[in-house]
């Protein structure tokens, strides 16, 4: 078999990560992968249990000197993201990914590299195979579905873990430790509509918000950028004092973790309040250009003639859904006191759709402590029941929150001072990771993550240093030395 990394260090990782590089693993196709971990277990008499999920756990006792060392969880997921570039001629069910070299960077030929979290897999095979790398006792976890919604984390059997400190390896960032992330869940609230047949002859609209940046409702709620849906709710709160319409749609954004960048909002009016209609919504764009000059310079309004329709919201249905969208909570709601310039709690209202029934406003709440999430998830609820509306939870995550008397957080510090002469930098993220689950199902557990640098990680750009790949090697190797 030809390995084109064969020469380059660490090469033990490198080999391992060229051989999962041959085996399909997206997600939900994770059945191959999770069996060549069962075997290569087996051949090295390794204890090994393949859960229902598909999850893997290997054990490996601690070499001479660490025997009766705390065990150490080694953890990352078997699953990738199946990205490729159009026209490209790849079946990520079948086909092996082809690796590339350019310069100090591993790539795949067109397609996602698989370094999310091959990477992970290719250490904790490397540690296991290893014969002179001092360690303590091992539980090597890889999961499965970690790209689709944590689906291996979700279904672990707590009682095949004995370990209490484990060592994430799914970070992107060398010389960064994560230490908190964000759990979550996603409510939708549910206004009913009564509608009614129009017959006084109303000109119909639609107002248009268009030209706003967008992002993830995670990693970049923090910068100021605007939420269509929200625009829209102070829109029509404002048209609201100055004319009698009636809404016939609204329409915003597509996903409840992005913030959205459009909306739709189809109202009836009378002819005589045309012209009213414009001069207001000409002076709100104008107020949202000066709001928004920094973040969303591009932000516009536009009104536009459209078809009638026989179906309106009724009088007071429209008033309760102007108020609903206007007074749903969004954005940020408070910042960590522990960790600088973290976004502790947050919510985004992603989605907004109608349909015969009513209207439905989709968010998505992020939260580092488990109280707050609860807090904003209240505050919806009373808000519905204020204005007639139902809602529901779904998909629940937990948070991972930050512990100031993480042991494994010190050495990891120590050792990285100790390698290269300059403090690592502690980190938190306002997003979900696994750990946040392990946390739930294991009680007491010390965590961290850490990983090599890897970029444009989801696209068929993604790309790996491979002196990252070998200095987070040698980290890694450096601290289990440390754990006795």
């Amino acid at each position: 078999m030809n390995y084109i990394l064969k020469d380059l260090e660490p090469k033990s990782v490198l080999k391992y990560f060229e051989d999962i590089s041959r085996i399909p693993r997206g997600s939900g196709n994770e059945k191959e992968i999770s069996d060549f971990l069962v075997n290569f277990a087996k051949d090295r008499n390794l204890k090994v249990i393949q859960d229902k999920a598909l999850n893997v756990i290997i054990k490996k006792c601690g070499t001479k000197g660490y025997e009766k060392a705390p065990t150490v969880i080694i953890q990352g997921h078997m699953d990738m993201v199946c990205e490729k570039n159009i026209g490209t001629n790849h079946d990520f069910t079948k086909d092996p990914l082809k690796l590339r070299i350019k310069d100090d960077y591993l790539y795949a030929t067109d397609t996602t590299l698989g370094a999310d979290n091959g990477i992970a897999v290719a250490y904790a095979l490397a540690l296991l195979d290893s014969k002179d790398i001092p360690h303590p006792p091992l539980e090597v976890l890889i999961t499965t579905e970690e790209e689709t919604g944590m689906g291996g984390a979700f279904n672990l059997e707590a009682e095949n873990i004995k370990g209490r400190i484990l060592i994430n390896i799914d970070s992107e960032e060398e010389g960064k430790l994560l230490v908190s992330c964000a759990g979550g869940l996603r409510n939708k609230i549910i206004l009913p509509i009564c509608w009614e047949e129009e017959n006084e002859n109303r000109d119909f609209y639609v107002i248009r918000i268009r030209g706003l940046k967008g992002g993830h409702s995670g990693m970049e709620i923090d910068k100021g950028r605007a939420n269509s849906n929200k625009l829209m709710g102070r829109i029509l709160v404002d048209i609201l004092k100055h004319i009698d319409f009636r809404l016939v749609s609204l329409t915003g954004g597509s996903k409840n973790n992005a913030i959205p960048r459009e909306m739709d909002a189809k109202i009836a009016i009378k002819a005589k309040d045309y012209e009213k209609l414009k001069s207001l919504t000409e002076k709100i764009n104008e107020v949202f250009k000066n709001e928004y000059k920094v973040s969303d310079p591009e932000v516009k309004i536009i009104v536009e003639n459209i078809e009638g329709n026989n179906k309106i919201f009724s009088k007071e249905s429209t008033e309760k859904a102007v108020k609903l969208l206007y007074m749903i909570p969004n954005g940020i709601q408070s910042m960590s006191m522990e960790i600088k310039d973290l976004v502790q709690s947050s919510t985004n209202l992603g989605v907004v759709s109608t349909t015969e029934k009513g209207v439905v406003f989709d968010s998505a709440v992020r939260s580092s402590i488990g109280s707050l999430k609860e807090d904003i998830l209240t505050q919806s609820q009373i808000i519905s029941e204020l204005l007639g509306a139902t809602i529901e939870t779904t998909s629940s995550y937990p948070e991972w929150q930050y512990d100031a008397d993480s042991n494994i957080r010190k050495i990891f510090q120590k050792v990285y001072k100790d390698l290269y002469g300059k403090d690592a930098e502690v980190i938190a993220i306002h997003a979900g990771v696994e750990c946040g689950l392990f946390k739930e199902k294991f009680g007491e557990i010390d965590m961290i993550s850490f990983g090599p640098n890897i970029y444009d990680v989801h696209t068929p750009d993604e790309h790996a240093s491979i002196s990252s790949m070998k200095n987070m090697w040698e980290y890694l190797v450096a601290v289990l030395k440390e754990i006795k």
